[in-house]
C-alpha cells in the first residue's frame, strides 16, 4: 500500500526528461549556434592568416619549443594543419564550450526558476543529473571533435592530403597520421574532463550560469598559471594544466604513451571527485528556485 501510495501507478523514473528532449533544447539555444559558428570559422581565419604572412614563420626563440615547431609545418599538409588548429585551440578555445555546456546545466533551470518544477514534475534529481550530464558531454565532444575536423578538411583543400611533416624532417604515413590524430582528440577530450566536472559542480551549487562557467574557466586558468611555476618541482605532475600538451606524443614519428596515460590519469581522477561531488551536493540541496 505505501509503495502505492509513493509512486502514481505506471510512472517510470527512467522515462523521464528523455536524453532526446534535453538535448533538443539544448541544441536549439543560441549559445550553441554560436560555438559551432566560432569552431567552424576559425580554421578559414587561420588559412587566411598564413596567406597573409606569407607562410611559416621561423620564429625566434622563446615561447613552446613544441608550439614553434607544429606552427613551423603547419601548411606542410591538410593533417599538419589540423594538429595546428587543435594545439592553438586547446589550451583555451576549446575549454570554453566545455565549460558552457556543463556550467549551464542546473544553474540555467534554477536561474530561470523551472528547476523546482522539473523536481515536481516529478523528475528524479539523479535522473536530472544524469540527463543533463550526459547532453553536456556530448555536445562537449562534438565542439572538441568539430574543430579539428574542419582543419583537415579546410588544411586539406589548401594545403593537399600528404603525410603528417615532423620539423625534424621525418614524416608519418597519412593513414597512420589520421589515426594518431584521433588519438590526439580523444586525450584533448579526456583532459578537459576537468574543467567539465569544476562547471558541473559549480553549477549545482549556484543560480547563476555565468558564476558556473566563469568559475570553471578562472580555475582552469589558475591551473596553467600554477603549472608555470618551476618552483613546485615534481609536484606540477599533479596538476591537470601539466599535461595538457601530452597529446602532441601522438604525432610525432615515434608515439610516445607516458605522457598520455599519465595525464588521463590525473584528468579522470580530478573529473571523478568533482562529478560526484555534484551528485552528492545536489541529492542533499534544498531547491527554491
Amino acid at each position: 500500500m505505501t509503495g502505492q501510495l509513493d509512486t502514481a501507478s505506471g510512472f517510470r523514473a527512467g522515462r523521464t526528461l528523455p536524453f532526446g528532449v534535453e538535448a533538443v533544447r539544448q541544441l536549439r539555444r543560441r549559445r550553441t549556434a554560436v560555438v559551432a559558428v566560432i569552431l567552424t570559422v576559425l580554421p578559414f581565419v587561420l588559412v587566411a592568416a598564413f596567406a597573409i604572412g606569407g607562410g611559416d614563420d621561423d620564429g625566434g626563440g622563446g615561447g613552446q619549443e613544441q608550439r614553434i615547431n607544429l606552427m613551423d609545418t603547419a601548411t606542410a599538409s591538410g593533417l599538419n594543419f589540423a594538429s595546428s588548429a587543435l594545439f592553438l585551440s586547446a589550451g583555451f578555445l576549446l575549454v570554453i564550450p566545455v565549460a558552457l555546456f556543463f556550467g549551464d546545466t542546473v544553474a540555467s533551470e534554477a536561474g530561470w526558476s523551472s528547476l523546482r518544477y522539473l523536481l515536481a514534475a516529478p523528475v528524479p534529481r539523479a535522473r536530472l543529473l544524469w540527463s543533463k550530464f550526459a547532453v553536456a558531454l556530448t555536445f562537449s565532444l562534438a565542439a572538441i571533435v568539430l574543430l579539428p575536423l574542419i582543419s583537415l578538411a579546410v588544411g586539406t583543400v589548401a594545403y593537399g592530403w600528404h603525410p603528417l611533416q615532423s620539423p625534424t624532417g621525418s614524416s608519418v604515413p597519412a593513414t597512420d597520421a589520421l589515426l594518431r590524430l584521433a588519438l590526439a582528440v580523444a586525450f584533448v577530450f579526456v583532459s578537459q574532463l576537468v574543467t567539465a566536472g569544476l562547471a558541473f559542480w559549480l553549477s549545482t551549487i549556484t543560480d547563476a550560469p555565468l558564476g558556473a562557467v566563469g568559475g570553471a574557466v578562472g580555475l582552469t586558468i589558475v591551473g596553467n598559471l600554477l603549472d608555470a611555476v618551476e618552483a613546485l618541482g615534481s609536484w606540477r605532475e599533479f596538476l591537470p594544466a601539466h599535461w595538457q600538451y601530452a597529446w602532441a606524443d601522438a604525432i610525432q614519428p615515434q608515439l610516445e604513451w607516458t605522457g598520455m596515460i599519465k595525464g588521463t590519469s590525473v584528468s579522470v581522477a580530478y573529473a571523478l571527485v568533482l562529478f560526484a561531488l555534484a551528485f552528492r551536493g545536489f541529492g542533499r540541496k534544498d531547491v527554491v528556485s
